[in-house]
């Protein structure tokens, strides 16, 4: 890899491959529907966007091969892919499995997952997103441990042992969207930190030093534990120590902080963020930095929460600061994380479209590879 390992998240929603997606995006090519009837919500609003690339399948492997050359002549050299597992049985595989994985050039990246095991609802369905319903659970994104056991078992024959899959220290690093959502479906913390030794276990039994486990970090300092061990919430640096985590790191500013106003003000407040998080924890976090934000494109009425002057170039003073913090922290992997490399409804990619341009992706290229 190069000196800095720049990971952008992958959605992996951008192929009609997936027979269950039919459900959201009934015309048959994912939520490239979505984009497409995406309109502005008010005067001056950017929407709606074009990509440059047009509607591509991202399941056909000569469409990855074009974007896997895109990304590492541009600096983005890894990609996490949004992995899910809903109804005892993985979803919306087929970008990864079909289109990345079969790219004639994939071993140019490396890829790792983060297990997004949040609940799926209509918001995908953007006829439903507005009404009632749109909040409707149709999969928990809870597992129960065996379904666990089962899950990790699959991952780690099919893809850690991949040998471009990315790895800290030769551990594949596997990250978990939702701490509180696992402990929810393991029962307690207790029984989430036995089976979270059990998957450490089977990983070395293929060879492996161990397993390098990763959180998404959250504004919140408390874990959600449902009430179970005699109480609701735990200190997140209690649950880092009970389940033995190795680092963490972002998926998106909107999780983490006022995303309605100027990017410049945002990362002032990331900034600070990072300060803190040296000074409160104790295992290493790996710096994020998200294009924008706003998820309009999946709704018919207006959804107020738009980043504010998020153009490339502020997007690449972002990037400076970014490779500034782990700069100052050369003990660790140069590791940072991206969104996205596709989250085109919510309005935080990579990908050129008609509005910018390569813009974003010059930017990145600009700080780490010039």
């Amino acid at each position: 890899m190069g000196k800095y390992d720049i990971a952008a998240y992958v959605w992996p929603s951008y192929t009609g491959n997936e027979p269950r997606s039919r459900m959201f995006w009934e015309q048959g090519y994912g939520e490239w529907q979505t984009v497409k009837s995406a309109t502005a919500k008010y005067p001056g609003h950017t929407w709606p966007r074009k990509p440059l690339w047009g509607y591509v399948n991202e399941a056909d492997p000569a469409v990855m091969e074009m974007e896997i050359e895109a990304a590492t002549s541009h600096g983005v050299n890894v990609f996490i892919y949004d992995w899910y597992w809903y109804d005892n049985r993985p979803f919306l595989e087929n970008c990864l499995n079909d289109g990345f994985l079969k790219a004639s050039n994939c071993g140019k990246m490396k890829f790792y997952l983060m297990w997004a095991n949040h609940d799926a609802n209509h918001l995908w369905n953007k006829q439903l997103s507005d009404t009632d319903v749109g909040s409707t659970v149709i999969w928990k994104g809870a597992v129960a441990p065996l379904q666990f056991e089962a899950m990790y078992r699959r991952l780690a024959d099919k893809y850690f042992t991949k040998e471009n899959y990315y790895r800290i220290n030769g551990c594949p690093v596997f990250m978990i969207y939702e701490l509180s959502t696992f402990i929810e479906g393991m029962g307690s913390i207790g029984k989430a930190a036995e089976m979270l030794g059990k998957f450490r276990d089977y990983v070395k039994t293929l060879g492996f030093p161990g397993l390098h486990l990763q959180f998404t970090g959250r504004e919140s300092g408390t874990v959600n534990l449902s009430g179970v061990d005699g109480k609701s919430t735990a200190d997140i640096h209690e649950v880092i120590k009970t389940l033995m985590l190795d680092s963490f790191t972002h998926y998106q500013f909107v999780h983490v902080t006022d995303i309605d106003r100027d990017y410049n003000l945002i990362m002032k407040d990331i900034e600070s963020l990072w300060n803190r998080i040296d000074s409160e924890y104790e295992i290493p976090y790996f710096p994020h930095i998200s294009c924008g934000w706003d998820n309009n494109p999946r709704f018919y009425g207006f959804r107020p929460g738009i980043v504010k002057n998020n153009t490339p170039e502020n997007f690449r003073s972002a990037l400076i600061k970014a490779k500034s913090y782990i700069d100052s922290h050369p003990q660790r992997p140069r590791l940072i994380t991206l969104n996205s490399w596709n989250e085109w409804t919510e309005t935080s990619y990579l990908e050129p479209d008609d509005l910018y341009g390569y813009g974003y992706l010059e930017a990145v290229k600009d700080v780490f590879l010039k």
